[in-house]
C-alpha cells in the first residue's frame, strides 16, 4: 500500500476510541441515522462535542444555523433501540468506528462507514486480507482460478474477502472457509443474496465472518451494491480480479481499491473471451499481473508479515470520551454567508475555503458542519465539498 500523505491543516482529528455502554451505543446508532449526518460530519460531531449524546442534542440548532428549508430529523430512540434488537436476534453485532473491535484496514480509509453490522467470528476481521472478486457467469477455468487462488492465499495467512455473489465469490468463499472468509453483503445481514448462496451464507456466518452497513431486514437496491464493493476492498490489503467483463460490477471494486491505496492484481485472459476484457484493462493501465499465488504474496508479505497482524499503525488504544477542552467556535451570519459565496457546484479543497475567506480552522469546519447538517453542501471524502445542486433532495432511507 502506498505510503499515506501527511494530512492538511484542515483534515479531522483522528477519531476517539473506547468501550460504548447500551445507551452511547443507541446514541451513536441515532446520530448515524439522523438526517443528513455522514461519515465525515459523524466524525466531526463526536470530536466536536466529546460523544453522540451531546451531539444530538446540538443537532437541531446547528442545522437551524445552516439555513436549511427542510425540518430536521433526528432519528428516534424507540427505533434505534428496536434495529440493535433485531440485530441481537439473529446474532449480529453493530460495530462502530469508534470502538476498537472496527476492522483497522477499513477505519484506515478515507471515510470508513461509521458503522458495519458483523456476524460469526469477529476476529478475522483484525486479520490481514485479500478480497477475490470477478464475474458472476464465470467460465469453468475462472471458477478453478478463483478456487486455486483463495485456498492458497487463505493457506498463506490471508482471510479472503468477497460479495456472496455467484461465479468468483462463491468460489473465492468455498475454498477458504476453513481458513477464514469475510462475506459483506449489499443488504441487511439477515437477506440471503442471491437465494441459491443460502447454504453459503450458512457456512461463511458459521466458520468465517458476514457484515453489512445496512440494518437487519433491509432489501438491498441497485445503488447498494457498488456501496458494498467499496467495503470489499476497504477491508483488503489489495484485490485480485479473475474475470471481468469489460462493463463490470468488478471493476468499481478494482477502482476502489486504486482510490484506497490498496493494490490491485488481475489474471490475464484470453483475448477473445468477453469476460476477460475487463480484467485485461486492468492489466493495460497499472494492475499488477498474477499467474499464480506466490505472485500476491510476494507483493503483500513486506505490507502485511503474513501471519502477523495487519495494520499495526492503526492499532486503536483504550480511551474515554469527554468534553472537548476548547469551546466549539461561534460563527457569525457574515461568516456563513463568506463560506457560501466561496462555494459553488465544483468541489473545492477545504483548505483552500479557510484560506479564501480567512476563516481560523476550526471556525470553517464549524460552518461546514452546520451547512452538512441543513443539507446545503456536499462532501466529497473528507477534504472537498460543494454545494448540493438539489437542496431539496429526499432524505436517505435509513435516515429519520
Amino acid at each position: 500500500m502506498p505510503k499515506r500523505e501527511q494530512p492538511s491543516l484542515f483534515m479531522p482529528a483522528p477519531l476517539p476510541v473506547a468501550e460504548l455502554n447500551d445507551d452511547e451505543r443507541v446514541a451513536c446508532l441515532r446520530l448515524i441515522r439522523s438526517s443528513n449526518v455522514g461519515p465525515v460530519t459523524f466524525r466531526e460531531l463526536i470530536n466536536t462535542f466529546g460523544g453522540a449524546a451531546a451531539a444530538l442534542q446540538a443537532l437541531p440548532e446547528l442545522a437551524a444555523r445552516g439555513g436549511g428549508s427542510r425540518s430536521f430529523k433526528i432519528f428516534p430512540k424507540a427505533r434505534a433501540e428496536d434495529e440493535l434488537a433485531a440485530a441481537e436476534r439473529i446474532g449480529a453485532q453493530l460495530l462502530f468506528t469508534i470502538e476498537p473491535g472496527y476492522p483497522k484496514a477499513l477505519a484506515a480509509v478515507e471515510t470508513p462507514p461509521p458503522l458495519i453490522y458483523a456476524r460469526g467470528k469477529l476476529e478475522v476481521l483484525q486479520r490481514p486480507a485479500l478480497g477475490i472478486v470477478g464475474s458472476r457467469l464465470a467460465s469453468a477455468a475462472g471458477l478453478k482460478l478463483a478456487r486455486q487462488f483463495a485456498a492458497e492465499l487463505a493457506q498463506a495467512g490471508l482471510v479472503i474477502v468477497s460479495g456472496l455473489a455467484r461465479g468468483i465469490d462463491a468460489a473465492a468463499h468455498s475454498a477458504s472457509l476453513e481458513t477464514g472468509t469475510i462475506a459483506v453483503l449489499a443488504g441487511g445481514i439477515d437477506h440471503i443474496y442471491p437465494p441459491e448462496n443460502d447454504a453459503l451464507y450458512h457456512q461463511v456466518a458459521e466458520q468465517g465472518c458476514l457484515i453489512s452497513e445496512m440494518p437487519p431486514g433491509f432489501r438491498p437496491r441497485a445503488q447498494d451494491f457498488p456501496r458494498r464493493n467499496r467495503l470489499i476492498s476497504g477491508l483488503s490489503l489489495g484485490v485480485l480480479v479473475v474475470e471481468a467483463a469489460r462493463r463490470s460490477g468488478t471493476l468499481t471494486t478494482a477502482r476502489f481499491a486504486g482510490e484506497q491505496g490498496r493494490e490491485v492484481f488481475a489474471i490475464p485472459g484470453h483475448p477473445l473471451d468477453p469476460r476477460a476484457e475487463g480484467t485485461n484493462q486492468l492489466l493495460k493501465t497499472g494492475a499488477t499481473l498474477v499467474t499464480e499465488a506466490g505472485d500476491v504474496i510476494e507483493a503483500l508479505e513486506p505490507i502485511a508479515k503474513l501471519g502477523s497482524r495487519a495494520f499495526r499503525e492503526f492499532e486503536p488504544s483504550p480511551a474515554t470520551f469527554a468534553a472537548p477542552n476548547e469551546a466549539m467556535p461561534q460563527p457569525t451570519q457574515p461568516d456563513r454567508d463568506a463560506v457560501l459565496s466561496a462555494l459553488g457546484p465544483h468541489p473545492i479543497d477545504v483548505d483552500e475555503l479557510a484560506r479564501a475567506t480567512g476563516l481560523g480552522i476550526r471556525a470553517a469546519r464549524v460552518i461546514l458542519m452546520e451547512l452538512d447538517l441543513s443539507g446545503r453542501i456536499e462532501r466529497h471524502g473528507v477534504q472537498l465539498v460543494s454545494l448540493v445542486s438539489d437542496p431539496a433532495a429526499p432524505d436517505d432511507p435509513l435516515g429519520g
